[in-house]
């Protein structure tokens, strides 16, 4: 019971962080339609500013900091490079994305070196919150799920409560509409693509510290943010962390159970018989943990292609 109650705190904790990586992927595809292959770059970049500002700001700070300043890099990357190639198409801004993706690891590779730095959870932070049997559970672990909380409840609220949120979505749906109720369409846009790059940057600044921090973090985590805004649906901010979330408790679940289906078959008198054919049959379902997330997508694409919270076409 210890070991399932630690599973799903694990994988409720790594589901909110991969929606603190999904969520301005989100915001950006369902405000501007635009699929950003940088964007874990955002978050890695997140990770290395946060770790540099640390020792002279101090950790709270460099999280703010951090923020703003991938928050900018975002401004800049849509103001010179995305707004030039958006009437293109979607290809051109793929293949821009795709190599800026490139050039920021390549960069921090760089100034940083082609291995892990030395970025830690802060000492006020390093300590036990509760015990769950003879296992300590980390403190930081429940701050990253309550700062994931809290970004999920601020842009939910934003977008949905505010006028903020209106000029947003009436820019997106009827642009010159906006445009001649005298909106800055381009600089909607521009900003929405800098609040999802710092959103992405917090999410790097916070889960950096406890995870590994490599030039390596944004290929680990890219693809499976992809996964999510895939499973959640396509713009959907309340899809994403449903999806993050559901990733998140089956990855940690099925990483603890070392049963496979000739254990299952067992229950028939069958084991020896899938013993024999082996494979598939006698591979635990530990091993097959990361790609169940894979697995996931492609029964919502079969079952509901719009993803589970998504539109409809």
């Amino acid at each position: 019971m210890d070991t399932l109650i630690v599973s799903l705190l694990n994988g409720a904790i790594y589901g909110l962080l991969l929606f603190m990586v999904s969520a301005g992927l989100t915001l950006i595809f369902g405000m501007m339609g635009v699929l950003n292959f940088a964007h874990a770059s955002f978050y890695m970049l997140g990770a290395y500013f946060a770790y540099s500002l640390s020792e002279v700001l101090g950790f709270v700070w460099a999280l703010v900091a951090a923020t703003v300043l991938v928050g900018l890099v975002g401004v800049v990357v849509e103001r010179y490079f995305l707004r030039r190639v958006h009437h293109h198409g979607h290809a051109h801004e793929l293949l821009l994305t795709f190599g800026l993706s490139f050039i920021i690891a390549e960069l921090l590779k760089l100034f940083f070196g082609n291995y892990p730095v030395n970025y830690r959870v802060p000492a006020f932070l390093d300590f036990s919150a509760f015990a769950i049997g003879t296992a300590s559970y980390p403190a930081y672990r429940i701050f990253m799920g309550l700062v994931a909380g809290a970004m999920f409840a601020v842009i939910y609220l934003l977008l949905t409560r505010t006028r903020v949120g209106i000029v947003v979505r009436s820019a997106i749906y009827k642009p010159h509409m906006a445009e001649a109720l005298g909106h800055n369409v381009p600089l909607v846009f521009m900003s929405v693509f800098g609040v999802g790059a710092a959103l992405a940057g917090l999410a790097g600044a916070v889960a950096g510290a406890f995870y590994t921090t490599n030039p390596n973090m944004a290929l680990e985590l890219g693809v499976m943010v992809f996964v999510v805004v895939v499973v959640g649906g396509l713009g959907s901010l309340e899809g994403a962390m449903l999806a993050s979330l559901l990733i998140g408790v089956i990855t940690s679940l099925a990483v603890s159970v070392d049963a496979s289906l000739a254990d299952l078959l067992g229950v028939f008198g069958a084991r020896a018989w899938a013993e024999d054919i082996g494979g598939l049959l006698t591979l635990e379902l530990s091993s097959l943990a990361a790609t169940l997330p894979f697995a996931l997508m492609l029964l919502v694409l079969l079952v509901r292609p719009s993803g589970l919270m998504g539109e409809k076409a």
